[in-house]
């Protein structure tokens, strides 16, 4: 059975490159028929955070990507992991290595000045215990195999070699007897029995050092697949100055977790020229042979295209749940009973205005002001000189309906026009700024009918008496 896992470590919030790899485990596992699992990897006890923890489990949930069992924490592991180091300890594949933090040092000043990779020299690999000065804690390193190369068959990068003089003896556990992430990774798939490792690129170097591990300690390697990186729209490694990078983010910028869940399968994968595709369907079509090998670039323009296709799948009820915290936000004497049941109604119109749910909750907010509204600049220009003429011709006609539904409220707005011997903006537009305080809203005739009569013809009148 397949197996993946997600394995985060909790120092800030779920980076948006972290998503991605989380969602391509979460398809690769549901497209093969197998489990998807998520490891906290805690170790560093001095940068991690619970905040963090529930950050990640939140981001994961808002995006779907639930996982199979309880998360497992790397740092309660440890005693597993230190059981496995003194294992190869006694196996003679590890060794006690009692070097002082200033011989450290002076090794890698040693290597800078010979121009040779700051790496361990090995001084402790087969010198006798009995030579340990006294009062030093030792140090389990690893006895890293010497001559040939390692290779991997990376289901992504395909076949990638490093020669082994490149990697050192690395250290497995501390001279406190804590383990290192090198040890805690290995020992912890193993122990999962996780059979795919899908990660980012930036780990490559690290999986030559754990290929060595498992084949030390007599494990099956898993498969391995490295996503290249992303990049920010200037094809520069992602950073702050290119904008949002953690989900939490995308999600307060009023983006649908589908719809970001969308742009990010796009980033590095593909199939054919679909570009909206549902989770449906990435379940039924990702498979690794199709993640490509160079960078990808974000998009913030194309994600909100997709966004607002999203929104325009979206049931309006589940727009009108998400636009109200919002609209809270910007409505100074709060936000009635009546007017969800008016965005719900009005949310056609809205959507095809926004791209974001805060552009929707701007967008909306009228619906949601208390009388009198505020008129903006513009709107107080619709409303002047022979404006009052025709806003208490639509009030008069208006009040005279009682089928009060879009089709008889334009039929009666054209009618006032015609009577007037005026074009149909004329007669629309102090319409619209009498009902929404501004000069651009959804189509007038719906707003209208979603505003209602008494609501309606109350907002003429406070225009009127204002004009």
């Amino acid at each position: 059975m397949v197996v993946t896992r997600f394995a985060p470590s909790p120092t800030g919030f779920l980076h948006i490159g972290g998503a991605r790899t989380a969602l391509f485990n979460w398809l690769f596992a549901k497209h093969h028929g197998g489990q998807f699992l998520l490891r906290i990897e805690d170790t560093d006890r001095a940068r991690s955070t619970q905040a963090a923890v529930d950050a990640i489990f939140g981001g994961l949930s808002w995006l779907g990507l639930t996982w199979d069992g309880e998360a497992v924490s790397q740092f309660e592991r440890r005693g597993r992991h230190a059981e496995v180091a003194h294992k190869l300890l006694a196996e003679g594949k590890a060794y006690k290595c009692y070097c002082t933090p200033e011989e450290l040092a002076e090794m890698r000043e040693e290597a800078k000045r010979t121009g040779r990779p700051t790496m361990y020299d090995g001084r402790w690999r087969d010198r006798d215990p009995s030579e340990a000065p006294a009062g030093i804690d030792p140090v389990i390193r690893f006895k890293a195999p010497r001559g040939n190369s390692t290779v991997i068959q990376d289901k992504i990068q395909g076949p990638v070699e490093v020669a082994n003089d490149q990697l050192d003896d690395m250290v497995l556990l501390r001279a406190d007897g804590t383990p290192t992430y090198m040890l805690a990774v290995v020992v912890d798939d193993h122990d999962m029995a996780v059979t795919h490792v899908i990660r980012g690129d930036d780990h490559l170097t690290n999986t030559f050092r754990q290929a060595q591990l498992y084949l030390a300690a007599g494990w099956d390697l898993p498969t391995f697949g490295h996503l290249p990186l992303l990049h920010g729209s200037d094809g520069a490694k992602l950073s702050k100055r290119h904008g949002a990078q953690n989900v939490e983010e995308y999600r307060d910028m009023g983006f649908l977790p589908e719809a970001v869940c969308n742009y990010i399968l796009r980033l590095g994968w593909g199939h054919g020229d679909d570009e909206i595709i549902s989770r449906e369907q990435a379940i039924e079509w990702f498979d690794l042979d199709a993640v490509g090998r160079a960078p990808s670039r974000l998009d913030r323009d194309k994600l909100a295209s997709l966004n607002h296709h999203y929104m325009r799948q979206t049931a309006p009820q589940r727009l009108a749940e998400l636009t109200l915290p919002e609209l809270a936000k910007r409505v100074p004497t709060g936000v009635a009973a009546e007017t969800e049941q008016r965005i719900i109604t009005g949310m056609n119109g809205l959507t095809e205005r926004s791209k974001t749910i805060l552009e929707l909750a701007e967008n909306a907010e009228f619906y949601a002001l208390q009388r009198p509204i505020p008129i903006n600049e513009k709107g107080r220009k619709l409303l002047d000189g022979e404006a009052r003429r025709v806003v208490e011709s639509l009030r008069s006609a208006l009040a005279q309906i009682s089928d009060w539904t879009q089709g008889v409220i334009e039929e009666t707005v054209r009618q006032v026009a015609t009577d007037l011997n005026v074009k149909l903006g004329s007669v629309a537009q102090p319409l619209r700024a009498a009902l929404t305080g501004s000069d651009k809203s959804p189509g007038i005739f719906e707003v209208v009918e979603v505003l209602g009569r008494n609501e309606t013809l109350g907002r003429i009148d406070d225009a009127l008496a204002a004009s």
